[in-house]
């Protein structure tokens, strides 16, 4: 595990990293440096804490916060109240996991099921099949992971996302988007990376993976919806390896990917008329409907005879 942004974007104040530290710092270097911050500062963290309430009295110009603390577990041991001039919020963007809602069996399935915030190791699924539900930075590095510690992993993609490399030219891209935003409107800075990702990465949209409307940048201003950078999972999607369980959208009834790779799912499914070009794209769709299955046929024919003969 490392960080997918370079270090110098991660660092805090007034202390870098140690000298010889890597690009993309992995997790116990990560913790280290965090570590040793904390020291250096005389930071002590009240940890098992959890804010039940934070309001500022009027009367006496100072912030209350009432903090539940606990010993690690679920169970709450005290109360305390804090009382200060200042109250920082700094919770981050993805402060509370997420659970999809009204998932269809989950109330009847036995085997394990976990947020992406619990995920340790991928050793742990090895010869197992496991289903990723999102597409985002974690959903795709989870999957690459499991992938490459021997897990049959398959990915869930409801949304439309930008799938961006971590790099271009030798150069981050987050690094590359804040010197270019600098001196370039937003729309400018987006279009340069979609050719970018274009040439480094191919069309994702043959893969399931389909670009919204608006570029990357700009979708993060507008949304917070964060790009994904990619680190070796687009070609483990590309390659077969990592499976995508979803032909049709949820939200229009239309195939996920777009012609002309849009007549074609799995175990046997297939689509046409679908292409939003009229007649010739339904004909576009069944010669190669009727291909495939024709070239499945001979393949399977020619094994049963190989077969006979050699019974």
């Amino acid at each position: 595990m490392r960080l997918h942004l370079p270090r110098c974007f991660c660092e805090l104040p007034l202390v870098p990293f140690p000298p010889g530290t890597p690009p993309y710092p992995n997790r116990d270097q990560f913790i280290a440096y965090l570590d040793a911050y904390a020291r250096a500062f005389a930071v002590e963290p009240l940890l098992g804490a959890r804010v039940r309430a934070a309001a500022y009295d009027a009367a006496i110009g100072f912030w209350r916060v009432t903090v539940d603390l606990s010993s690690g577990e679920d169970a709450v041991t005290s109360t305390t109240e804090f009382v200060s001039r200042w109250l920082v919020v700094a919770t981050g963007e993805n402060a509370e996991p997420v659970w999809p809602e009204g998932v269809e069996g989950m109330d009847v399935y036995r085997g394990p099921v976990m947020h992406t915030s619990t995920y340790k190791r991928g050793d742990e699924f090895a010869g197992k099949k496991v289903l990723v539900v999102g597409c985002g930075n974690s959903g795709m590095e989870v999957s690459l992971d499991l992938c490459n510690n021997g897990a049959k992993a398959s990915m869930v993609v409801r949304d439309k996302l930008h799938v961006l490399p971590r790099d271009i030219l030798g150069i981050s891209t987050f690094g590359l988007s804040v010197f270019l935003l600098k001196w370039l409107p937003i729309k400018w800075v987006d279009t340069l990376f979609l050719l970018f990702s274009r040439l480094i990465l191919g069309d994702t949209a043959k893969y399931g993976l389909q670009r919204p409307k608006i570029g990357p940048l700009q979708l993060k201003k507008s949304t917070g919806k964060t790009p994904v950078l990619d680190i070796g999972a687009l070609r483990k999607i590309r390659d077969g390896e990592i499976k995508e369980d979803e032909f049709f959208s949820q939200s229009d009834g239309f195939p996920m990917k777009t012609f002309p790779h849009s007549w074609r799912g799995k175990n046997g499914l297939y689509a046409t008329g679908f292409t939003r070009r009229g007649l010739m794209g339904s004909s576009y769709d069944a010669s190669r409907i009727a291909a495939d299955i024709a070239n499945q046929w001979t393949e399977a024919l020619a094994r049963n005879i190989v077969a006979h003969n050699d019974a």
